[in-house]
Order: structure tokens, then C-alpha cells, then sequence
């Protein structure tokens, strides 16, 4: 099954595909900016019954060297044959279509990113006939955006940045400068920005920051996926305020039974974090002679 962070890492160029070419300069290229773009189907199954399809693929119309496609493709981790896939992409685009054909692949760790921009040729040494070298942006070349300002001005290549560097620590700094800058954009704007971002970072660490920054500083929006993160936020919070208040019933009841609560003891209570434990713990504290006995089996 395709995982939300794969979504996100192509289709935010379908989002902006103006976005490619702000890009390309992290990458070493020069692109010009396009002044029209199309999405084009994905779908590059031919005659034979094998299915193949890109991530995402645009055509892209610029001023200066005419129109181009730009086949996008998210890559999670290192998949053996791979390239060779990315060889058939760009050969059949390109025999299809007739328009030079650009490969850009998007990762977010720097083992794939390594693996993924090495050349690959379809020969052999001395007859290498196709070479394919693919355009990488990953968490080795992309921006590390924590200014404000920065995020501000480019509000679709800060959450690129945060997708890309989102198994970095520096993520987090990107998120709050992502989460700051959006304050002031308006809701149709923030609201793929905030949905991108959310699906890029997948189940990393990250994605409970961006939670609770959605949550608070970006309250007034009402959209669906901001309105599921605020949704989880309160329910991650009722759930803490039941344990906060199972481990305060432990405390009491030994408390109350005058058994001397040391500082171990009152640590290891208020610093568990599961509820059944905590209930289990109370009903012995009921019965125990002294306050560590609540312990005993575990």
C-alpha cells in the first residue's frame, strides 16, 4: 500500500508545478520557470500485460527552451531493479510524446538519495547506449528553512523542506517556522500546505509537533485534515488528563493511609504513562503494608 509520505513527496508538484524549477537550483541545474504547466495522465502501461505507472508526470512550457515533461517519482528505500523501471519511464515519455523528458526523485534519507542519483547505463561498459541519471532532492540538497521569513515567502518549498528533512532533527525547526509563516496566509492557500506537510512526515516523530502546532497556531483554519489533527490532539490530551489523574488517585490512597511515599516511588507513579498499570497500582495501594509493594510481579 502506498504510504501518505510517498503521496505527498510528488504530488506536491502537481500542487505547484512552478515548484520544479525553484528546485532545481538546490540541484545543481538551471530550469526556467514555466509559464504554463499540465498534469498528464500517469499510466505508462503499453501492449505488453505489464502495468506501469509514475508517481507523477507534468508538462512543463517555459519561455526560454520550450516545453518539457518532468516524471516525478517518491522513493522511500533502496528497490533492487528500480532504475531500471526509471530507464522504461523516461524512454517510453520520451518516444511518446516527443518532448525532452526529465526525471526528478524525491527522497527523505540520505542512504536512498545516495542509490538513487547514481547513473545507470543500459548497456554494457562499453556500449552504455541509454544512460539515465535522475535529478535527487532529498534531505542532502534541500533547504533548511527555520526563518519565519524565509517559509513566508515560499510556503509550498517549506513543506517540501520539512517532507525532505522530516527524519532530520532539524525538522522541527522547519515546522515551526512553516507553522509561523502560515498565520498569515489565507485559508485555500494554508490548507494543502498543512495537508502536504501532514501526510509528508507519514509516522515520524515529527508529526506529533506538527499536530499540536496545527492545533494551536493554526486554530482558525477548518479544514478536514485540521480539523482531524485538532480532533486527535484533544483526544491525545482527555487521555493524558487520565493518567494525570490515576497516578494523583495512587498518591492519595497511599497518602492517605499515612505509608511514606518516597521520592522513587512518587517518580516512578507520576512518570508512567499507562492507564491500566496505573489502575492496577491503585487497587494494591488499597492493601499494601508499604508504598513499594504496589510494585511487586512487575
Amino acid at each position: 500500500m502506498v504510504s501518505s509520505s510517498h503521496e505527498a513527496m510528488h504530488r506536491i508538484f502537481q500542487h505547484d508545478p512552478g515548484l520544479f524549477s525553484r528546485v532545481s537550483h538546490f540541484l545543481g541545474v538551471d530550469v526556467p520557470t514555466p509559464v504554463r504547466a499540465t498534469v498528464l495522465p500517469t499510466d505508462l502501461t503499453d501492449t505488453r500485460p505489464v502495468e506501469r505507472r509514475v508517481d507523477t508526470l507534468l508538462r512543463l512550457e517555459t519561455a526560454e527552451q520550450g516545453a518539457f515533461l518532468l516524471a516525478v517519482e517518491a522513493q522511500g528505500k533502496k528497490v533492487p531493479g528500480k532504475s531500471a523501471d526509471w530507464a522504461y519511464y523516461t524512454a517510453h515519455l520520451w518516444t511518446k510524446y516527443r518532448l525532452p523528458t526529465a526525471l526528478l526523485v524525491v527522497c527523505q534519507d540520505h542512504a536512498t538519495a545516495r542509490w538513487a542519483q547514481q547513473p545507470v547505463c543500459s548497456g554494457p561498459p562499453q556500449l552504455p547506449t541509454l544512460t539515465l541519471t535522475p535529478l535527487v532532492a532529498g534531505p542532502h540538497n534541500m533547504p533548511v528553512i527555520t526563518d519565519p521569513e524565509e517559509a513566508r515567502a515560499d510556503l509550498v518549498l517549506a513543506s517540501l523542506a520539512a517532507i525532505t528533512h522530516a527524519a532530520d532533527t532539524v525538522v522541527n525547526e522547519i515546522l515551526k517556522a512553516l507553522s509561523t509563516a502560515l498565520r498569515d496566509a489565507p485559508e485555500d492557500i494554508a490548507d494543502p500546505i498543512v495537508e502536504f506537510t501532514a501526510q509528508g512526515l507519514g509516522n515520524r516523530p515529527a508529526k506529533h509537533l506538527w499536530r499540536n502546532l496545527v492545533a494551536v497556531d493554526l486554530s482558525f483554519y477548518k479544514s478536514y485534515i485540521s480539523e482531524e489533527i485538532r480532533d486527535e490532539g484533544r483526544a491525545q490530551g482527555l487521555e493524558q488528563g487520565h493518567v494525570q489523574r490515576a497516578a494523583e488517585d495512587v498518591l492519595l490512597v497511599l497518602g492517605q493511609r499515612g505509608l511514606e511515599v518516597s521520592e522513587e516511588v512518587r517518580g516512578r507513579i507520576t512518570e508512567c504513562g499507562d492507564a491500566e498499570l496505573l489502575r492496577a497500582w491503585l487497587v494494591r495501594a488499597v492493601v499494601v503494608s508499604e508504598a513499594e509493594e504496589i510494585f511487586e510481579g512487575e
